[in-house]
């Protein structure tokens, strides 16, 4: 009897944790086509920003899927032909599939917000991350001085985590480079009224009072209306500066409107209640239009799910529907300090600081075993810097 084939797109959290899930199944043959070699483990991306090595937040998929039976592919998706079963790549190669799991993450956007995407950094690769890291040490080394101003725009997660590791960051280096007693100026931009105006406002206070701790300047309800070679307009005010990062905007892969899924208001992509966008085509984390879409714990959750639904179908055993899961909010905010909402409870600090801790070891073990977990979360203490002057110096 043939095995079914199952064909996942996507190397993010709900892809890889997707393929791991469906390995267990021996009627399943399971591919996982990714554009990338590695897993990117997003939360620690500002770990990367601030000097820490980019394995912390990079793990190599032969690592997680070896030994499982699963394909690794690599291209990047780009056409579906619904009547083969064929996913085709940019390289023109093809995949076939019985059952498709898309699950491809976001793409930065920058809202059509004049000279963002020509003058601004953003931190979603580590790639971005070198050039933004090359950025601030060759400044230094050109100017022997800070920039006036480093600015970051979007209170989310991304945006707070920068802000509360640059100022730290920004010192250590300008130590390196011989260059004291300069002040550094770091201003985070957000256009609601609170950071992160999903979550509760008492979380928001306590963030803010953080970042203010730390040196940043807050500026709320403000909106980047254009950036120039030269610096930033917000809200009217032109803030001189070589430095602006974008952390504000993303968008549901272009994939889904390319091959018209059906999408909603919002940009992502209408699934029913097993996840489904068509008949054995299922949507999961970032790309589908659910409660929490956009949180790495959601693409988990949905992973887990819709495996236990393809082996399910396989069984002719009933379904229960999709039911999303609220997921735990943990924002580190410089060293030694996080804040994290779970349901009711709120903690801030340095208890907060284990248990984000604690949650990313968690979080790796739902990838590899627990001894492979604590390795990768000991690597955020190391630190590597290319920069030839502080790498001399290291």
């Amino acid at each position: 009897m043939r095995k079914k084939r199952i064909l996942i797109v996507g190397g993010g959290f709900a892809g890889i944790k997707a393929a791991l899930e469906l390995s267990q199944d021996k009627r399943l043959q399971v591919s996982l086509l990714s554009n990338r070699p590695y897993f990117r483990y997003y939360p620690n991306l500002h770990v990367d920003n601030a000097g820490g090595i980019p394995e912390e937040s990079s793990i190599p998929l032969n690592n997680i899927l070896k030994d499982k039976p699963v394909r690794i592919l690599f291209g990047e998706a780009v056409q579906l032909d619904r009547q083969k079963r064929t996913v085709i790549t940019s390289r023109i190669d093809s995949y076939q599939y019985d059952v498709l799991i898309m699950a491809l993450g976001v793409v930065t956007n920058f809202r059509g917000v004049r000279g963002l995407e020509q003058f601004a950094y953003s931190i979603k690769s580590n790639e971005e991350v070198a050039r933004f890291k090359s950025h601030l040490h060759q400044q230094l080394i050109d100017e022997h001085k800070p920039d006036l101003n480093y600015i970051i725009v979007g209170g989310g997660p991304t945006g707070i985590e920068l802000a509360g590791a640059l100022p730290g960051y920004m010192k250590r280096i300008m130590k390196q480079h011989n260059i004291k007693n300069k002040a550094v100026h770091i201003e985070l931009i957000e256009s609601a009224h609170q950071l992160m105006p999903s979550l509760s406002e008492k979380m928001s206070d306590h963030l803010c009072k953080r970042l203010r701790q730390l040196g940043v300047k807050l500026s709320l309800a403000k909106t980047a209306d254009g950036e120039t070679a030269y610096g930033l307009k917000v809200s009217g005010r032109m803030i001189n500066s070589h430095t602006v990062v974008w952390t504000a905007g993303v968008t549901n892969h272009p994939f889904f409107k390319v091959n018209k899924f059906k999408i909603n208001d919002n940009g992502k992509v209408k699934v029913d209640e097993h996840l489904q966008a068509e008949p054995n085509i299922y949507v999961l984390g970032d790309n589908a239009d659910t409660l929490y879409s956009g949180m790495a714990q959601t693409g988990l959750h949905d992973a887990i799910y819709v495996s236990s639904v393809i082996s399910q179908r396989l069984d002719n055993k009933p379904i229960e529907s999709y039911k999303p899961e609220k997921p735990v909010y943990v924002v580190p905010v410089g060293p030694h300090w996080a804040a994290v909402q779970w349901k009711n409870i709120r903690l801030y600090g340095w208890l907060g600081w284990i248990i984000r801790n604690l949650a990313e070891i968690a979080a790796f073990h739902y990838y590899e075993p627990w001894w492979k977990a604590s390795e990768q979360w000991i690597k955020e203490l190391e630190t590597v810097e290319t920069c030839p002057v502080c790498a001399s110096k290291m």
